[in-house]
């Protein structure tokens, strides 16, 4: 049995509304509510959804950007979410976080070798002398010129930038990196480089990645498994081939039905779904996506869906969904 590296258990992360002269809170912003997974030692999990469905929240909960709500955070067997901010800053070495923006996530003041250098230094992982050749080796290794090492970031273009991100989470020899759309800003052809640039790292390093991205292909060609969230909860959960060949909730293939087909004469069976995304503030009672499902009944608006595995390590939140044998 394969060890997880990660274990995620019922994750809430609810941030207040204010209103009133007292700013009193008024209500909550479910943006993540109680969600569950783990991700064995050298798999990728990619994360995908709309826009506000959670993911880059779900993200910044685990690294602790954002104080939890309710929930645990196991990793490497340790609970995270018990930790002090001491033990915290000494342990999340080991987690490692790639941003979307790679311009606004490095600070313009900073040299490159800076950057990339700055975590061994605080944390008295390496002298100056050490740190100046571990930079090197990493940025060797990203793909980075040893000449970059005195540039700002300013004078990069978007995919040098994100290598140099990748390079400063990868200094301080991390097991665990989530990656937060880390290609959404860059051109398609960046993008393949990127991808496979972290694919290779992976192999090499024997890295465990949490992939978070819109971009549906971009997940194909990554991940080891998918989970689909849809208004802060995972909705569908299996390997990659399987839930890219046999979805089962509604959501997963209206999502999917949404990839380009590079073939004009194909025709795609596009599913359009009604309404927008509710607002988290103020979720629908029963299954969240009731109100845009074209196969919802009554029952729906009145009970939560059980999470089941429905066979072949699919996992589905909807009483209708079944796997063909």
């Amino acid at each position: 049995m394969e060890e997880n590296i990660l274990e995620v258990k019922n994750l809430k992360q609810y941030f207040p509304i204010r209103g009133g002269v007292f700013q009193r809170t008024v209500g909550w912003v479910k943006a993540v509510d109680g969600v569950s997974f783990n991700i064995k030692r050298g798999e990728t999990l990619g994360i995908v959804g709309e826009s506000g469905c959670g993911k880059s929240t779900l993200g910044r909960s685990i690294m602790h950007l954002y104080p939890m709500t309710s929930g645990q955070v196991i990793f490497n067997g340790r609970d995270f979410s018990r930790y002090s901010r001491h033990q915290l800053r000494k342990e999340r070495l080991q987690m490692q976080m790639v941003f979307q923006d790679p311009y606004s996530s490095l600070d313009p003041r900073m040299t490159v070798g800076q950057i990339i250098g700055e975590a061994l230094i605080d944390h008295k992982l390496a002298t100056k002398q050490e740190a100046k050749k571990k930079v090197l080796e990493t940025m060797d290794l990203c793909g980075l010129p040893s000449y970059y090492i005195n540039r700002y970031p300013h004078e990069f273009s978007g995919g040098q930038r994100q290598r140099i991100g990748i390079a400063r989470s990868l200094a301080v020899n991390p097991s665990f990196v989530i990656c937060d759309e880390p290609v959404s800003a860059l051109d398609v052809s960046i993008q393949a480089q990127i991808i496979n640039l972290l694919s290779d790292l992976q192999k090499e390093r024997n890295l465990s990645y949490m992939f978070i991205s819109h971009d549906l292909s971009v997940v194909e060609y990554i991940s080891s498994r998918v989970a689909v969230m849809y208004l802060g909860n995972i909705v569908e959960m299996a390997p990659k081939d399987e839930i890219y060949n046999h979805p089962l909730h509604p959501y997963t293939k209206a999502l999917l039905s949404a990839i380009p087909v590079p073939d004009p004469k194909r025709k795609s069976d596009r599913i359009i779904l009604k309404g927008d995304l509710p607002s988290p503030a103020n979720p629908p009672s029963g299954c969240k996506f009731r109100t845009r499902c074209p196969a919802a009944c009554e029952a729906c608006a009145k009970e939560v869906p059980e999470f089941r595995n429905v066979g072949h390590e699919h996992y589905v939140a909807c009483p209708f969904a079944k796997r063909d044998v």
